[in-house]
């Protein structure tokens, strides 16, 4: 009996060093986390004009106004929010800039609380 007790320890003695051996094998080199900035051009840094189209109650497109040309052919994407619906709708600026009205897929209920979101992308 106290044999196989002996090669038991022995066994566990081997399993612990081999994992030992293995642990002190690895090598963890130093790196470094990084950050970078770069600029993201803009076509307008003025204010946009938007008013909100109704059937009824319910806002069923948006159009911004005071579009430059520089944003000519963007394309530009507008979210709207009443906190409890939401939609969204895209549509290309004209090249001379200008309006454009955008079509939301869902109407949504006019609300004394409304959010829209107004994204350009492009050209």
């Amino acid at each position: 009996m106290s044999s196989i007790r002996n090669v038991a320890v022995v066994a566990f003695i081997v399993v612990l060093g081999g994992a030992t051996a293995f642990a002190a094998s690895l090598s963890f080199a130093g790196g470094s986390l990084g950050m970078a900035s770069t600029s993201t051009p803009r076509c307008t840094n003025a204010g946009l004009g938007q008013i909100q189209n109704l059937s009824g109650s319910n806002v069923v497109s948006v159009t911004v106004s005071n579009l430059p040309a520089a944003c000519g052919n963007a394309t530009l994407q507008v979210s709207l929010n009443n906190t409890s619906t939401s939609s969204g709708g895209s549509a290309t600026v004209p090249a001379a800039g200008g309006s454009v009205t955008v079509t939301l897929g869902t109407p949504v209920a006019m609300a004394t609380t409304e959010e829209i979101d107004l994204v350009l992308t492009g050209p």
